[in-house]
């Protein structure tokens, strides 16, 4: 579904479409990263590249035991894939809401910088720098009512 003219807003929680936000959860477990089998964090084009051959898993196939170590077999237990993925024009505004409107999306945020370590809560508004470290995933968009700040919604 791909809308000409996109909804004032949209919160993809409220429609179950992501999972709840999990402390320290970044990215995605890159089980093929540098020839690594185990849980290294990757790239999320690399990320995406294994989902497509291999398939995603459920988190805790991921773990075993809770001890910090992987499941090499996870592609075994596959419980989804996709078939494709796209990047979103840099730097358009417009380009990242047309497509947060269709489904979350997955993004690449610098955080770095001491004001976005210690958000707690609320609109961010401190500085954002351009050093791309660290992934997320745009769940939303809207207005703040009180002032119409406009605003995205991210879970780590």
């Amino acid at each position: 579904m791909n809308f000409t003219v996109v909804p004032l807003s949209i919160d993809w929680r409220e429609k179950g479409a992501v999972s709840p936000v999990r402390e320290g959860a970044c990215e995605i477990v890159d089980r093929n990263s540098s020839g690594n089998p185990g849980c290294d964090v990757g790239s999320t084009h690399e990320a995406f590249e294994s989902i497509k051959q291999h398939g995603l898993t459920t988190e805790a196939n991921y773990h075993s035991g809770g001890n910090g170590t992987c499941n090499a077999k996870i592609e075994d237990e596959s419980v989804t894939k996709i078939t494709g993925y796209e990047n979103v024009l840099a730097n358009s505004e417009q380009a990242l809401m047309m497509e947060v409107a269709n489904q979350p999306v997955a993004v690449t945020v610098d955080a770095s910088g001491s004001d976005f370590q210690y958000y707690s809560s609320g609109v961010f508004t401190g500085k954002c720098g351009t050093s791309l470290d660290h992934g997320v995933t745009v769940v939303g968009y809207g207005n703040v009512s009180d002032n119409g700040l406009k605003y995205w919604l991210m879970v780590d």
